[in-house]
């Protein structure tokens, strides 16, 4: 194996007495809060994930992520749990450049964040890779449709710290996440996923993420409850007008649709973004598959749109 000193002191933590090991919540929806992993769970979240990719000795797992975070540490248990080999490098915006596709075997899987894709594409690995997992925050839709175009494996994630990394899988191009083994899947009364294990701690978990389930094993991402806008009535997810939207920035543009204060309608939805040229005319054709009530009435400049230590975009509502 070829360790960073990050990766080589998770490792030692890894291999030490204690049935635990120290981890952070991502801080999606507030401060990185720290959380104590059992391996026994980690270790049963690494085989479902080497199950579904058929992982074994013989393949190569490559992990351009800190294990400072859960999708990093997962990679290395991965690998040790296969007992496969594992190549980790700092984090890049071109992961493992340096690499041949001569050097990539069959049986290979390499775990990055969406910032990451785009480089990875342009690599000389890129289509000798057996798999590809994206985690961390949703693909911009343009990217996707690329990758799903390469004709490389790739899936995204959905999962969280607490869970110990992925649940479930999305195949790129696909709406629906699909259950790894041992899961399964439920709704609370706000239209929430619930999560059932059979093989980790937790039994039972419940999450502030709206989904459309499509029967036990599967379901169709909305967004986040948090973010639910609720506009004279009307509950809008930003993430369903986002999906329309971001295919049609223009490049090198970030934005996102959150909410401000309504005289008629309590609240309303807006697009926040760093383009300061961009007007809702601009995006009329895409904002026009909406209903009238749900399409965002202004656009909002910001100088720089703030994100997390792992890269996911901080929403604010405005006002």
């Amino acid at each position: 194996m070829e360790l960073t000193p990050d990766a080589e002191r998770f490792v030692a933590e890894w291999l030490s007495p204690s049935p635990t090991v120290h981890a952070h919540t991502s801080g999606t929806t507030g401060e990185p809060k720290p959380i104590e992993l059992l391996k026994s769970d980690m270790t049963a979240s690494a085989r479902a994930t080497i199950d579904f990719f058929g992982l074994g000795r013989d393949s190569l797992l490559l992990l351009p992520l800190s294990p400072d975070y859960i999708a990093g540490k997962m990679q290395i248990v991965r690998a040790l749990t296969a007992g496969c080999n594992l190549m980790v490098e700092p984090p890049s915006r071109h992961p493992f450049a340096s690499l041949r596709p001569e050097e990539i075997p069959a049986s290979s899987m390499i775990a990055v964040v969406p910032s990451q894709v785009e480089g990875l594409m342009g690599s000389p690995i890129f289509q000798a890779l057996g798999a590809v997992i994206i985690g961390g925050a949703p693909l911009p839709p343009d990217l996707e449709a690329a990758v799903e175009a390469s004709g490389v494996r790739a899936y995204a994630t959905y999962g969280m710290t607490e869970t110990c990394s992925h649940v479930a899988l999305r195949p790129l191009g696909s709406p629906y996440f699909r259950a790894l083994p041992g899961f399964s899947f439920g709704t609370d009364a706000r239209g929430c996923l619930t999560i059932t294990s059979q093989t980790l701690s937790f039994g039972s978990l419940v999450t502030n993420d709206v989904v459309e389930l499509s029967g036990a094993d599967r379901f169709r991402w909305l967004g986040r409850i948090d973010n639910v806008i609720n506009s004279g009535g009307v509950k809008i997810h930003p993430e369903e007008v986002e999906r329309l939207i971001l295919p049609n920035l223009p490049a090198d543009t970030t934005a996102y649709v959150t909410s401000r204060p309504s005289d008629v309608w309590g609240e309303e939805a807006v697009i926040v973004t760093d383009n300061t040229a961009l007007t809702l005319a601009d995006l009329a054709t895409p904002l026009s598959a909406l209903p009238r009530a749900m399409r965002p009435k202004a656009v909002v400049s910001l100088p720089t749109i703030p994100r997390t230590e792992s890269g996911k975009i901080k929403r604010v509502r405005l006002g």
